[in-house]
Order: C-alpha cells, then structure tokens, then sequence
C-alpha cells in the first residue's frame, strides 16, 4: 500500500508486527515501529521536508562540506551553499530528489536515483537504497555505481532520529563504544580529533536529556556491530549496527523537535563511511572507477523489555 505526500510516494512494509513507512523524496523512513511501540521519530503525512531532515539520506557525502569548496586533481570545485547561516554545503544531493522504485515486496522496497554532474560535482552516479524490514527492526542497503568516464568520490549516511515507543526521548540512555570525538569550529566544520572525554563519551552510556552534541565519533568498538544503543527505563533498548567500512557515527541532540502537542527534546542517531568535510580530508572516502560498485549496511534491531 502506498500514499502521495510532500515527501513523494509513501511505500508501507509490513513484516510480522514491524511496520514502516518510506518516501520517494530523499528515500526517507518515515515510520518504524513493532507492535505499538515507534522506534524513530514518526513523520506526519502533511509535513514536508521533513523536521531536522529527520530520516533523509545523505549522499555522495554526508554532514558537510566546509564553505562548499573542495579541490579534485588541483582544480578547485565550488558546490552551491545550502546552509547559508554557515555557508556550507550540507547533507549531500540527494535531499529533495525524488527515487524511482527499482523493486518491491511487502517486506522491502529499493529505491533508486541519479546523481548528475551539477556545480562543484562532476561525475554521474547511480544510487540506490534498500529498506528491508524484519519482526524485530530494519536492514538498510546503500549502494553507488560510478557511470562517469573518471574515478570519482562516494561517501554516503543517513538521518534517523530514533526513540523507544512514548518515553521521553530525554530520559532515554544512549551509549556509543566510540573513542574519539570530532571537535569542530562555530559554523561546525571540523578541527581535530580528540578522545572522548566529559560530554562526548558516550561509552558507559548517558541521559540523552543531558547532552548537548552535534558530534561525529570514530574509534567505534562495536560489540556484536553494534554501534549505538538506546535503552528506555523498563529495559527494552534499540539498537544500531553498522558493516565494518560505515567507521563513523554523528550524533545531534535537540530539545526543540516539532511534535503533535508542542517540541520536544530529540535525537539522530547517523551511521556514516565518512566524517564530516570528507571531500577535503579525503577521510573515509571511497573511490570508485568507471563503472565500479559499492554496496553497505546499516540497521535497526528492536530488543523487548
């Protein structure tokens, strides 16, 4: 079943009692859930786009691209500003492109779209992504072909804001087995790799209400993939795992998330294969030659009190 919104074509999955919603637009996640109990965020179907860029995807690159400038064999390439307030290029192409969908069952759907050469990006990509969902969370593919005629650069990461069913997101205990944090500048752009410490570690676990981050970690030391987990009072937890080339996690914190009945405190959980401003750093970067592939995974798991 499906429905036409401000974020396209909103495709239902049904697999046992998990249920989600996914839009065309950005092939966003507009719902998960299993039984009664929402695991992100749940978009209205009259809201678009979506607050916070809450289930987007993010790709060729994710976060940011410091002052939309980058350099590609000496030659200096200029992406148009979409974050003015920072003058940055923010959260990749891909954020109000609409995907076509390649395939589809009532568990999964893939999505696909084209990345065409534009300002600051000349290369054609083809990329694609596969929501599958299982009785206790979700799998989500992402892939990229190269179809240009060069090398190019492919970096990619996604935007959930995860909660566990009505517990206040605030009193909700994150915990990330990353060892290093990224301090970055006021307009946010990177500046050096520190290890955690007070306010960025995130190991033992902490109150997401007592945060304040807009972070990227590295240094993740999963165990069993998992790279964040969130666990609500009565114990049910979700977690987030990750293959090990998606090295890095942002997490964003806000006590203004627009909800039915007034704002409250919010978090993004982000799997990314690059940190912030990796077409300079070259960090994380893949390089795909003409006609290359690459393929990875990130997803949910939903684990009962």
């Amino acid at each position: 079943m499906s429905t036409h919104t401000g974020v396209g074509e909103r495709i239902e999955l049904r697999a046992g009692d998990a249920y989600a919603e996914v839009g065309t637009v950005a092939a966003v996640l507009c719902a998960l859930r299993v039984g009664d109990v929402d695991l992100t965020e749940p978009l209205p179907t009259d809201v678009a786009p979506p607050p916070f860029c809450s289930g987007i995807v993010l790709a060729p690159w994710p976060n940011r691209v410091r002052a939309g400038r980058w350099t590609l064999d000496g030659a200096p390439q200029q992406l148009d500003i979409t974050e003015p307030a920072r003058g940055g290029s923010l959260h990749g192409l891909l954020e109000f492109t609409e995907h076509e969908v390649r395939e589809r069952s009532d568990a999964a759907v893939t999505l696909g779209a084209v990345i065409h050469p534009q300002h600051g990006w000349p290369f054609l990509l083809d990329t694609w992504v596969r929501f599958e969902l299982a009785p206790d969370g979700l799998t989500v593919t992402h892939g990229a072909r190269n179809l240009s005629e060069r090398s190019a650069p492919y970096a990619t990461g996604t935007h959930p804001y995860p909660r566990i069913g009505s517990f206040d997101v605030a009193e909700l205990v994150i915990t990330v087995p990353a060892d290093e944090y990224l301090e970055v500048d006021e307009r946010l752009d990177p500046v050096a790799w520190h290890p955690v410490a007070d306010g960025t570690d995130l190991r033992g676990g902490v109150r997401v209400g007592e945060l304040s981050l807009d972070t990227a970690f590295r240094g993740l030391r999963p165990a069993g993939g998992v790279t964040a987990t969130l666990t609500a009072p009565d114990g049910s937890r979700l977690e987030v795992w990750q293959d090990d080339d998606w090295r890095y996690l942002q997490v964003f914190t806000t006590p203004i998330f627009p909800r039915e009945g007034g704002e409250g405190t919010a978090v993004a959980i982000e799997p990314m294969t690059a940190p912030p401003d990796a077409l300079n750093s070259g960090e994380g970067l893949v390089w795909l030659e003409p006609g290359e592939t690459f393929e990875g995974r990130w997803g949910f798991r939903y684990v009962a009190a």
